[in-house]
């Protein structure tokens, strides 16, 4: 028993250790692989990706993104506590719908580290993953590594693969209204589709252009698109 004791310990300080070592490389290096996109491609469902670096992304799909999932990303520490208390409450109401309220940082957190779905154990990770990437990486290696791992169709995984399957042109060429699209699908990729475009997409992307609109020309978020502050 003792060395099965013993046994157990080491394991889990190596563990401890290997996933502390693999955050630090992250912030430098685009993980090889999730097991997201792992199971896209033993699925059938192929993996198209195309990892590009921050400045060649361009700032209408950075701003779009964030309009659509993450309005305070240059703010928080990496939880939007009073979404995740509207949340709780909708969903008390409403057993049969679920509503999220996952920031850019936490739904990087699952994407590069952890899995899909899943019930309390992978929320609690997801806590701890998203703390250490707030605390460790940047904001702008926070965005980017989304844009780069996201599912954005069946078996397209970042902005790159899915401007080109969608627009046929490069991440940083996207229009605004085409990012928009792209944001829109976000929230379930494989049921709310560019191409062809689902209801839920055509009807969804006006509102984010709005938001764009109404986003751009914050000190913070212009930052993050590196563009110029404006004047106040």
């Amino acid at each position: 028993m003792k060395k099965a004791w013993s046994i157990f310990k080491k394991v889990f300080l190596w563990l401890v250790f290997l996933q502390f070592v693999y955050i630090i490389l992250c912030k430098w290096i685009d993980p090889p692989v999730t097991i997201t996109q792992t199971v896209s491609f033993l699925s059938g469902d192929g993996l198209k990706r195309d990892y590009i670096s921050y400045n060649e992304m361009g700032s209408n799909i950075k701003l779009a993104v964030m309009a659509s999932e993450d309005q305070l990303f240059p703010d928080h520490d990496g939880f939007d506590i009073k979404a995740i208390k509207k949340a709780i409450k909708y969903n008390e109401k409403h057993p049969t719908k679920t509503r999220g309220a996952s920031t850019i940082s936490q739904q990087v957190a699952k994407n590069v580290f952890l899995w899909q779905h899943g019930g309390y154990f992978r929320k609690g990770l997801e806590v701890y993953f998203t703390f250490m990437i707030e605390k460790l990486w940047s904001k702008e290696r926070i965005l980017e590594t989304y844009l780069n791992v996201a599912e954005m169709g069946k078996g397209i995984y970042g902005v790159q693969a899915a401007a080109k399957a969608y627009f046929n042109k490069d991440a940083k060429n996207l229009t605004r209204a085409e990012a928009a699209m792209i944001a829109a699908c976000l929230p379930n990729p494989a049921l709310f589709t560019v191409k062809p475009l689902s209801r839920y997409v055509a009807n969804r992307y006006d509102n984010i252009m709005q938001q764009m609109n109404n986003l751009q020309g914050d000190e913070d978020i212009d930052a993050l698109l590196n563009e110029p502050q404006n004047k106040k």
